[in-house]
């Protein structure tokens, strides 16, 4: 298995048009055992290649990816996440990868007792990342164009029983974010409380709830539109 800080390759096929522009489509916003969204996970289209981030159960992707990315290779999704990529000869981890001029890093986040990570994801002069789990804001989460972040909690963390992590809150990290120099902040990984402040109108003092489904476009760096949505 390629250790995260290693970058690798698959081998997988992909079809679809070639495109300039970086697709992302977010294909669950929900926390474990959501009882509205799917299972967190992202989706990444780019110049043919496609790479899948977390997901599992429902929020899957419908065809064949180039690789399947996870946070956590201790998670509850594991054992489905595994299952699908045995049948389509792949291998999901924790890990970087490289396609063309497509980087991904996985990085450490502190979120529970064993290791688990965020991922950066670099191309067209742009860097976004994809951060669903950490109990504190990942230093590395600076700069970016568009993140994609934890919302287990609303206005106090979640602590883990035994003191070892947890989830930050949306309101720690809506601060953060724009501490950070987070250009556009997307609520990705809903818990309960988060999902009852939606219910009560409530919204984030910076950035915004992800939209299951919703596919978010990054145009290369310098163009006219450069961060978007496709409804």
């Amino acid at each position: 298995m390629t250790s995260p800080a290693t970058s690798g390759r698959s081998g997988g096929c992909a079809a679809g048009p070639v495109r300039s522009d970086v697709r992302l489509t977010l294909l669950g916003i929900g926390a474990m055992n959501s009882p509205r969204y799917r299972p967190a996970g992202l989706l990444l289209s780019w110049r043919g290649r496609r790479v899948m981030f977390d997901g599992g159960g429902a929020a899957v992707p419908a065809s064949r990816v180039d690789a399947w990315l996870v946070s956590d290779e201790h998670a509850e999704l594991m054992p489905d996440i595994r299952r699908r990529c045995r049948a389509a000869g792949m291998v999901p981890r924790a890990a970087g990868w490289d396609g063309d001029d497509l980087h991904v890093r996985a990085l450490p986040v502190v979120h529970t007792g064993h290791p688990a990570y965020g991922y950066l994801i670099e191309a067209v002069g742009r860097r976004v990342a994809w951060a669903p789990e950490f109990w504190r804001f990942p230093s590395w989460a600076t700069a970016l164009d568009l993140m994609f972040a934890d919302a287990a909690g609303w206005t106090r963390p979640i602590h883990f029983a035994g003191g070892v992590g947890g989830h930050a809150s949306v309101r720690d990290t809506a601060e953060d974010a724009r501490r950070h120099g987070v250009r556009r902040l997307v609520f990705a990984h809903l818990g309960r409380p988060a999902i009852r402040a939606q219910d009560e109108g409530r919204l984030p003092a910076y950035g915004e709830w992800g939209v299951q489904g919703r596919l978010y476009r990054l145009s290369p760096a310098g163009s006219h539109e450069e961060v978007g949505d496709v409804h």
